[in-house]
């Protein structure tokens, strides 16, 4: 298969075309606007139930795979065995993960009872404990430059592809200490992409190559504790960051950066990794 075709195919799961009244001043028009599919999938755990994750289609062997690994359901290096049980407009709606027993981990005991929504990576928690914090920090300490931040930024805008057609997924994209992209894939959820991105490292065996990871929309607890549990010691952000991701990046050693737009940013968390004189590199 072509790379064109599989760029269209690729396309043709993560959007889809809706008609709209466009509305300017006082003149209004018909269109046709490309929209990015959000869809359920239904994670089964040795055929049981799991979870439900609202998610844009394709990478989703990818997505379960981070999403087992963030959730310390399954954190060998060896990889499980999964299996699509039920499609769905020619797309996942069912997947089986089967794990023997014996390498089952604490996480599979938080089972999520309730629908995980696009937007929201610990909506399914059933314990306010589940999110509480006893883990060691991160003592990896990188020091990069802010010119080196922006590049970064350029190379995950300039594959947005679903961004720049449908204006409404996220990205997120793993670079190595050598700022060289890794991986990087975009969703509806912005914690979805994280997931994806860590899967697909996870099959690659390059986790332990990961440094910064680039997140197209703003950060909250989740993807903090997601980039904690992957060892990847700097967050870069477009956007804000919450007061509890900021506490628990602080706590984690994590370097958290938000507003990261034009020729600016915010560090909220370790700003030393940050090397100030080497931002006047041009």
């Amino acid at each position: 298969v072509s790379l064109f075709k599989r760029f269209i195919v690729f396309l043709f799961m993560q959007t889809n075309k809706y008609r709209g009244l466009k509305i300017f001043n006082n003149a209004h028009h018909q269109v046709q606007d490309y929209l990015v599919v959000e869809a359920p999938l239904q994670i089964n755990i040795n055929n049981t139930p799991y979870t439900v994750v609202m998610r844009t289609p394709e990478d989703d062997i990818d997505l379960v795979r981070g999403l087992l690994y963030a959730e310390d359901i399954y954190k060998k290096e060896t990889d499980p065995l999964l299996s699509i049980l039920k499609k769905q407009d020619q797309v996942p709606s069912v997947i089986n993960v089967a794990i023997p027993k014996s390498d089952l981990g604490k996480g599979y005991l938080n089972k999520r009872t309730l629908l995980s929504i696009s937007s929201c990576g610990i909506c399914g928690r059933q314990e306010l404990e589940d999110m509480t914090l006893k883990k060691d920090a991160l003592d990896q300490i990188l020091s990069f430059s802010a010119a080196h931040l922006f590049r970064m930024f350029h190379d995950l805008q300039k594959q947005q592809v679903v961004f720049q057609q449908t204006g409404g997924s996220h990205a997120a994209a793993i670079f190595n200490q050598k700022y060289q992209l890794l991986t990087l894939k975009e969703d509806i959820g912005r914690h979805n992409a994280v997931d994806k991105c860590v899967g697909d490292l996870l099959y690659q065996k390059m986790l332990r190559s990961a440094a910064y990871l680039l997140v197209s929309g703003r950060v909250s607890y989740e993807i903090v504790f997601k980039a904690f549990i992957a060892k990847i010691p700097v967050i870069i952000a477009v956007s804000a960051c919450s007061t509890i991701a900021v506490d628990v990046a602080k706590e984690l050693g994590i370097c958290l950066i938000g507003f990261t737009r034009g020729r600016k940013m915010t560090i909220y968390s370790n700003p030393t990794f940050l090397n100030i004189p080497a931002e006047n590199e041009r």
